[in-house]
């Protein structure tokens, strides 16, 4: 008889060799992923609490790092030597600068521009009193010894003389010639004495052309009244270098011709000077003619009364030259760490009519300690997200010249903070 074939029964519970090796295989990914799951391992993310901790970590730092005695330390040496911009100290505060920069451990770079600047060289005011008596003004400040301070000037004021009566038109501007046309007042011919504010000197110097005066002295009231001091200044208009506005003097560069319309207009047709109060005083003291409009005697620091013209007559001469020199701005980049295209702009200008103590150099100090607690955060392993350039500007007192002779940097910034007699301005 023939035997069938009938297969042995089989259970899939019952696992063969390989079975068993793919469960527990298995079994250790399932413990493996729990264990990822609810315990910390060292490639996790900084979580949004860590990452506060640390920005309040390094704010806390660069508060308390700050220091008296570093900030005089720099400002005692960009004040060593009057440096007006285009002239050799001026050279030696833009090294210094660098140098500090560099030895930070920043990436650091000097881009040097070509501009038109302008500079004194011959100045006198002669004050001739009805009485017969001529006083020959000093113009310089008291106490200024030797030739390393410039001459009380207005950059850009062309070269004149004039001789006329003296005349008080207030701030310059048109409603306070109105005000002494009201009075019979005739300006034209006279050397008008002008108090500064309300507008710029530009404005002042441009709008006496208009009304046929002969030339500008301008002077600053303080808030302790008259003094002997001088407030240098531009009395161009506009920003910027007259022969590049709005782009890059470098050496290559386009430019316009002095002659240029363009760029004459942006200069007065008269000749202006700086004064200080106790000469103002002294002139304004001595006149006749008008009494002084009521509604200009509440502001007034002076008791004068008169506002001329004359009798008292003024002589006054004003030789000046412009020309190109180089000038020097020194910048100092923080790389972003995930924005680094884009720029937070924090700057000063450096140059300075005499000394600079106030403007702008305690600014400048204070950028440099900023510079120096920025490189400590730095070893200590803080990054900006976006990138920071600490810009030290030169030839701004001539009217932002170096500022706006920087506009690859400037064009790209998302946030401008400037520092200026060491307090920070508007940012924009």
């Amino acid at each position: 008889m023939a035997q069938s074939f009938s297969p042995k029964p089989t259970s899939i519970f019952i696992p063969t060799p390989s079975s068993s090796c793919t469960l527990l295989f298995l079994v250790i990914l399932c413990i493996l992923g729990l264990y990822t799951l609810y315990h910390y391992h060292p490639n996790s993310a900084v979580t949004p609490t860590q990452t506060s901790q640390n920005a309040l970590h390094f704010r806390d730092l660069f508060l308390s790092s700050a220091s008296n005695f570093t900030i005089s330390s720099y400002l005692r040496a960009l004040t060593l030597h009057p440096h007006l911009a285009g002239t050799p100290p001026a050279i030696q505060t833009a090294l210094y600068v660098q140098t500090h920069f560099r030895d930070l451990g920043l990436e650091t770079h000097v881009k040097d521009y070509n501009a038109l600047l302008s500079y004194p060289t011959h100045a006198s005011l002669s004050v001739h009193f009805s009485d017969g008596a001529v006083e020959d003004v000093r113009l310089s400040e008291p106490g200024v010894a030797g030739n390393d301070v410039v001459m009380p000037y207005h950059a850009y004021s062309p070269s004149g003389s004039a001789y006329g009566r003296a005349v008080f038109v207030n701030y310059g501007r048109e409603e306070d010639y109105r005000a002494l046309e009201v009075q019979g007042v005739r300006v034209a011919g006279c050397v008008a004495v002008a108090r500064r504010g309300k507008v710029t000197r530009n404005d002042v110097a441009m709008k006496a052309a208009e009304k046929g005066v002969a030339a500008v002295l301008m002077y600053a009231e303080t808030e302790e009244g008259f003094s002997g001091g001088v407030e240098r200044g531009t009395v161009m208009s506009g920003l910027g270098d007259p022969l590049s506005p709005g782009w890059a003097a470098v050496d290559d560069g386009e430019r316009l011709g002095v002659d240029d319309d363009d760029v004459v207009k942006r200069f007065p047709k008269i000749a202006s000077m700086p004064i200080s109060a106790d000469t103002a005083d002294a002139i304004l003291m001595s006149l006749e003619g008008a009494r002084v409009p009521y509604e200009w005697r509440d502001t007034l620091k002076s008791k004068f009364s008169r506002v001329g013209p004359g009798p008292t007559m003024l002589n006054f001469t004003y030789q000046g030259v412009k020309k190109m020199v180089k000038i020097h701005n020194v910048f100092a980049t923080i790389r972003g760490s995930e924005e680094p295209d884009r720029f937070v702009l924090l700057g000063n200008h450096r140059d300075a009519w005499t000394y600079g103590a106030v403007d702008p150099n305690s600014g400048t100090a204070a950028l440099l300690d900023i510079a120096r607690r920025y490189a400590l955060l730095m070893r200590l392993g803080w990054n900006p997200r976006r990138s920071i350039i600490l810009c030290s500007w030169d030839a701004e007192e001539f009217g932002m010249v170096g500022n706006v002779l920087s506009p690859s940097i400037t064009s790209s910034a998302m946030a401008f903070g400037g520092m200026i007699m060491g307090q920070p301005l508007d940012t924009c």
